[in-house]
């Protein structure tokens, strides 16, 4: 095993800059997966994926889909009886590029900065990927064979909430089934920090419309006696959040449960301060706070939290002195674990229905909620996933909570009795994933390529 293994790591370290270049001409497919956006580019990228795979020496690869759904890419090598079965988890879709004059390079051209590669997906998930493809081809084009068995499916809908996921799983779970999980999706704590994280929040998404009348209208002429939508609006969404922007409405608190003291105490060792928050965050110094330092993580990996995603009257372009006939946000709400996605919606709704003001009619569109998740890491696993990790960083793994969503999760390891999974990250504090100016470290890059490497080794080693 320790020839193969040395013979992978050397492997990676002569190709890995073709590793990037493929990397790199990946994210030139504008993959987004977000309505009215084209859906031949997540055709596209799906091929793309497949092919990568074809070369890294995978087998049964395949493009899968249902109908209306973008598509997954899957591929495997399933050789070793008595080793176990690893399912590799990514997504190659990727978030809309957002506000493109705001983006110093250009979105979908991969660009790169001292250290980092800047491109819309480059970290959020086209890295991950990349990671999957990168460590199972260092062991088949120098040993011809894996430690273990390797299964990997590649999403193409995480970013839009895996919202066909499962059906998916009941038309192609048998063919998934595996001993363990990794995904590569994640964050971690700090730049060159490898991390392992246990928690992830869920979401609930809605978007809320109030209207006043069928047309705009001359703003001097009418306004005074006529609401504006945009107030209305503006005063629904301010009263759910208290002056320190925590969520107002105490129904959704009771569905909270806190956090064990040892979940208290892990996060207190990792030392998080203030300072080291607003370098992470690009937070302007006069900007407040709205915790302590104890509080800062434990805020936002196991307590919910509300956000306006997106609010539109009229346009910054077409402003005019204009009284606008409605006014429309996309609001989301994070939940922790035991929060039950469709209560949370309707306590939501049910706030939003009571306190539309002046009588203005109100619509609620709301989308699938996804449910928190969380595990104990106490399965043996956990320790060859950090010690892995380790080596291939230099430095010792910390277990963290996320306050991100990755819907795939928990349906999978439910359905199909996946335990554990293991949440690896590849983004880090500065990647900017779903903003603009989205980039990947890549001495990071490596050092997870490497871990991977490692862990195929060391979990043959456990077996």
């Amino acid at each position: 095993m320790l020839s193969s293994l040395k013979s992978a790591l050397n492997h990676y370290r002569e190709n890995a800059s073709q590793h990037i270049d493929y990397l790199k001409d990946f994210t030139r497919i504008p993959s987004v997966s977000f309505p009215g956006f084209p859906p031949e580019e997540v055709e596209r990228s799906a091929i793309f994926v497949q092919e990568l795979m074809d070369k890294a020496g995978l087998e049964n690869t395949q493009i899968l889909k249902l109908e209306g759904t973008h598509p997954y890419v899957y591929g495997e090598w399933i050789h070793q009886p008595d080793a176990p079965t690893v399912l590799l988890y990514a997504h190659h879709d990727v978030q809309p590029p957002l506000r493109e004059s705001v983006w110093k390079t250009p979105p979908f051209e991969p660009t790169q900065v001292g250290d980092r590669l800047f491109a819309r997906g480059i970290a959020d998930d086209k890295a991950g990927v990349m990671i999957h493809i990168a460590s199972i081809e260092a062991y088949l084009k120098t040993s011809g064979h894996l430690p273990v068995n390797v299964k990997v499916i590649v999403e193409g809908e995480e970013e839009i909430g895996s919202e066909h996921l499962a059906q998916f799983l009941e038309k192609y779970g048998s063919l998934l089934k595996a001993d363990t999980m990794v995904l590569t999706d994640c964050t971690n704590y700090d730049t060159g920090i490898p991390s392992l994280t246990t928690s992830l929040r869920g979401l609930v998404s809605m978007d809320i419309t109030v209207s006043a009348m069928d047309h705009p209208l001359h703003s001097g002429m009418w306004g005074g006696p006529i609401p504006d939508p945009a107030m209305g609006l503006s005063k629904m969404l301010s009263g759910l959040v208290d002056a320190k922007g925590r969520i107002a409405l105490d129904d959704l608190w009771k569905e909270v449960t806190p956090p064990t003291p040892e979940e208290v105490e892990a996060y207190r060792s990792l030392n998080m301060d203030a300072t080291l928050f607003r370098k992470q965050s690009g937070l302007h110094p006069t900007t407040h706070l709205f915790s302590d330092q104890e509080q800062l993580l434990l805020q936002i990996w196991r307590e919910p939290s509300l956000v306006i995603n997106s609010i539109e009257v009229g346009g910054k372009k077409i402003a005019g002195n204009v009284l606008m006939d409605s006014a429309w946000a996309r609001i989301g709400l994070r939940l922790v674990p035991d929060m039950d996605p469709q209560k949370c919606a309707t306590i939501l709704k049910d706030y939003l229905k009571e306190h539309c003001p002046w009588g203005l009619e109100l619509t609620i569109e709301e989308e699938a909620g996804v449910a928190a998740w969380k595990t104990t890491p106490t399965h043996p696993i956990f320790k060859v996933a950090a010690d892995s990790l380790s080596k291939g960083y230099g430095k010792p793994t910390v277990f963290i909570g996320c306050g991100g969503t990755i819907p795939f999760v928990a349906p999978l390891s439910d359905k199909l009795g996946i335990t554990p999974a293991l949440l690896v990250g590849i983004e880090d504090p500065y990647t900017n994933a779903h903003s603009e100016n989205e980039s990947l470290c890549l001495s990071d890059f490596h050092k997870a390529a490497n871990s991977q490497i490692y862990f195929f080794n060391d979990l043959s080693d456990e077996n």
